[in-house]
């Protein structure tokens, strides 16, 4: 697929030690480049930025971005697909324009937590040079508005945990939000391109890895900003069955251990799923229902989807 690829000033001559690789759709990473252009100085050339559009089709965003990128003082490149590749594919087409010998899969919709975001991975790689590092995320630069009450709650209670708890399933707790991976490490092991649509395919590619290598947590969080409304969140988990699906089949011994999976279990043996699912799905999507009672209800009604796969 041919891509136009605009260069920085500062592109040429850099010799990175970290990667950051950012994709994104219909979404506008400008806030993201920009806080961390304001650690370059600190970081004396280790880092570059690496944006890929996979396929907004938005010439105004891709001009606004140009623009962005010629004043910025790290060294930066964007990459714009007129067609999709999807999550797996794409970012494995943006470790080919990589040059450092680490990469940090960081996701257009995140906000760093910190002023020394950036320096804090460069120092890690500098004294360990791990092979797979989570940052982890969190909500505190979220926003609070009421339509995404759910979506913090679910987040909250089973995705922004501290390192340490992270380390326990070390495995489960792998995104690529903010993931750092070595390149030896990801030219052994791709995200599997059979992954289409949303969800998995990071979770399914930490499986295969630490099989062979260590993967290790930090506290280095960034603030997920991109959260979503409980109909977005229950059309994602939709998207995702098939992907879960093929989890199930690559991976089945780790996958059953997964709480989702003996929930997707446990109601695939009722024989009126189908009518559960509906109902479940109109629960989580009413307002007058307390935010606990309405994110239990779209965690049920995910693993009511999911059962399919199972």
């Amino acid at each position: 697929m041919s891509a136009d690829i605009h260069d920085n000033a500062a592109w040429t001559a850099a010799a990175p030690t970290i990667s950051v690789l950012t994709p994104f759709l219909r979404d506008d990473p400008d806030a993201l480049i920009r806080q961390l252009d304001t650690e370059a100085a600190a970081l004396s050339g280790q880092v570059e930025l690496i944006l890929m559009d996979d396929g907004t089709n938005d010439a105004a965003l891709t001009k606004r971005l140009k623009a962005t990128l010629d004043g910025l003082s790290l060294p930066a490149r964007l990459i714009t697909l007129t067609a999709n590749e999807g999550r797996a594919k794409g970012r494995n087409r943006l470790t080919t324009a990589a040059r450092g010998p680490a990469f940090l899969f960081l996701d257009s919709d995140m906000k760093p937590d910190t002023p020394h975001f950036l320096q804090n991975w460069t120092d890690l790689v500098a004294a360990d040079a791990p092979a797979v590092a989570f940052g982890g995320f969190s909500l505190d630069q979220a926003p609070t508005d009421a339509r995404f009450a759910v979506h913090r709650a679910l987040s909250g209670a089973s995705e922004c945990v501290p390192a340490a708890e992270r380390a326990r399933t070390p495995e489960k707790y792998v995104y690529t939000s903010n993931l750092l991976v070595r390149r030896d490490v990801f030219d052994l092991e791709t995200f599997d391109p059979g992954f289409t649509g949303w969800g998995w395919e990071d979770v399914e590619w930490a499986m295969r890895v630490s099989q062979r290598f260590p993967v290790i947590h930090i506290d280095n969080p960034a603030t997920h900003m991109g959260l979503d409304t409980v109909a977005d969140l229950a059309g994602k988990f939709e998207q995702g069955a098939g992907n879960f699906a093929r989890v199930v089949a690559l991976h089945p011994t780790i996958v059953q251990t997964y709480p989702s999976y003996k929930a997707a279990r446990a109601l695939k043996r009722l024989p009126a799923l189908p009518l559960i699912r509906g109902l479940v799905k109109q629960a989580a999507l009413a307002p007058i229902l307390p935010t606990k009672a309405r994110a239990f209800a779209l965690r049920l009604y995910r693993a009511a989807v999911y059962a399919d796969a199972v």
